[in-house]
């Protein structure tokens, strides 16, 4: 039999508590930036009038609905 004085047993329940807090934590972030990434796949700034769009076609060069410019697909860096 293993024998834990009370307040072991308290430092042992509160160290896996805050354990599952943090991996319940790192999952939903996780998730978060997932969802994030797929929403940005197909968002494209016009080169000529800066105009924010949604492009889900496969096209190489998608035309700007505001202006009518050919924009380049291209992935954004990360700094």
């Amino acid at each position: 039999m293993i024998r834990l004085t009370l307040s072991q047993l308290i430092f042992i329940y509160l160290l896996l508590f805050l354990a599952g807090v943090f991996l319940t934590w790192l999952w939903i972030d996780f998730q978060r930036k997932r969802r994030e990434k797929n929403a940005a796949r197909h968002r494209l700034r016009c080169t000529m009038c800066a105009c924010d769009f949604e492009d889900e076609s496969d096209d190489v060069l998608p035309r700007c609905p505001r202006c009518g410019a050919l924009n380049e697909r291209f992935r954004p860096g990360t700094l």
